[in-house]
This record gives C-alpha cells, structure tokens and sequence, in this order.
C-alpha cells in the first residue's frame, strides 16, 4: 500500500473518530466539564479554604493540574475502548483488518483518535479552571509532552481493553475499578509526602502518580517523584503497549469470528 494511500486510511480513521466524539458532544464532552467544575467548587472552593497550602501553593492551584490530567488520561481511554468495542460488535472491525490498509496505520488512526479527545477535554477543564484560579505554566515543553504522551498511553490501553471485552459491561469494569482508584490515589488532591513512609513507597507503585506530578511540575515546578524518570517510564509503556496491540491486531486475538 502506498504511502498516499495510507495517509488517506488513516486520515479517514482519525476524522471518524472526531467525528463520533463531536457529533455526541453532550455525552463526550459537557459531563466531564460538569464533573471537573464541581471539583473545582468543592474541592478547591470550599474545601481548599480549610486545607490551606501544600506544596507551597494554595490547595486551588496544587489540585488544579491533577484534576485536569486525570480528565484527559479517563477519555483518552474512554474513547478508544467504545469506539473500538463498538467496531469488534457490529463486526465492522474484521472489514477493517482485511482491507489492504496496514494494522499500524488502524492503530495510530484510533491513538490519534483518543487523543484528540483527550486533549480536548483536557482544554475545556483547563478553561474551566481559569475561572477559580490564575493557571502559570512553568513549563511549556515538559506540560505538552506529558499530557500527549499520557494520553497516546491510555489510548492504547483503552484498545486492548476493548480487545478482551467480551461485552459492553466488560469496557467498564478497568476504568471502574482499576483506572478510577489509581487515579484518586495517585497524588490528585494530596502530596505523598503527607503519608507515612510505608504508604509513600507503596504510592510510588501506582503509575498514575508519576504522570500527575510530572504534569504538575510543568504546571507549578513542584512534583513528589523524578520527571525524567516519568516521562521515560511513560514511553517505555507506551513502546510495549504498542507492540502488544500490534501483536493483537496482525493476529487477530479475539477479534475475528
């Protein structure tokens, strides 16, 4: 296939994906602005007030970037996890993989997908945020690359949940009780050097930490673990997450019937 050609497969991919997430904007794209501005409200407003400082900010503006990675990480997955889920359904996804168009190019056509998604959401949560607190980027060049390589992440994570899903309650059990603990445990509303030693070490253990702080470092300069060490471990996921669903799609696992 030439390179033409896959430029036009997977453009068309990227812009179905778009287009599915922005014509149901209501469903995509509005709850989890809700969702975030409530947080903002409670957390931040009310809350945040009693709490104080950490980290030498006040609670408004440490919680701020953990709440707006957490909303870009969670439809990032989201949205490749039902999209494709979706496809695999209603068996669309086996005339996908039969036609001349190559498994990377399907695979990067749903990350960018995800992605977009992400960092859209991710834009509306941080306008959003502008209306509680003064947002400075300390950072520009660690901010990007941290929330584009997490959202690349997840997007790949959310494939190959949809791969081993064997119905639509199946895409819903990681987020439920994997990604959404992790998540509230990974330094969003605290630092960890507010828990004891035993419980710092077993919060450095949850992935989740290290994109929020490193995030959090591009924002406000502070974090509670290595940025290097995050963005490295990030892309190291994201080159096994990768090859594992390329593995999955050239073979077909569960997806052909």
């Amino acid at each position: 296939m030439q390179a033409q050609a896959q430029w036009i497969s997977f453009s068309t991919i990227v812009r179905k994906e778009i287009r599915r997430f922005t014509r149901i904007w209501v469903q995509t794209l509005l709850p989890p602005a809700i969702t975030m501005a409530l947080y903002f409200v409670i957390f931040g407003a009310l809350i945040g007030e009693r709490i104080g400082e950490m980290g030498g900010f006040s609670y408004m503006e440490f919680v701020v970037p953990g709440l707006i990675m957490m909303s870009v990480l969670t439809n990032s997955y989201s949205n490749v996890v039902s999209s494709f889920y979706s496809a695999k359904f209603q068996h669309s996804i086996e005339e996908l993989l039969v036609s001349p168009t190559p498994n990377y190019v399907i695979l990067a056509g749903y990350i960018v997908g995800g992605v977009s998604r992400g960092l859209a959401v991710g834009v509306i949560v941080t306008l959003l945020s502008l209306l509680f607190t003064d947002l400075k980027i300390h950072h520009v060049g660690v901010t990007v690359t941290i929330v584009v390589l997490t959202s690349v992440l997840f997007s790949l994570m959310g494939l190959i949940n949809a791969v081993f899903a064997n119905s639509f309650d199946d895409i819903s059990i990681i987020p439920t009780f994997v990604l959404t603990p992790l998540t509230y445990l990974g330094g969003v509303f605290y630092s960890i050097d507010l828990l004891p030693e035993f419980w710092q070490g077993v919060s450095q253990l949850n992935p989740i930490l290290y994109v929020v702080n490193s995030f959090r470092y591009g924002i406000l300069g502070v974090s509670d673990v290595s940025v290097a060490l995050s963005i490295g471990g990030v892309l190291v996921f994201i080159l096994g997450l990768f090859v594992w669903s390329l593995w999955l799609l050239n073979h077909g696992k569960r997806l052909r019937s």
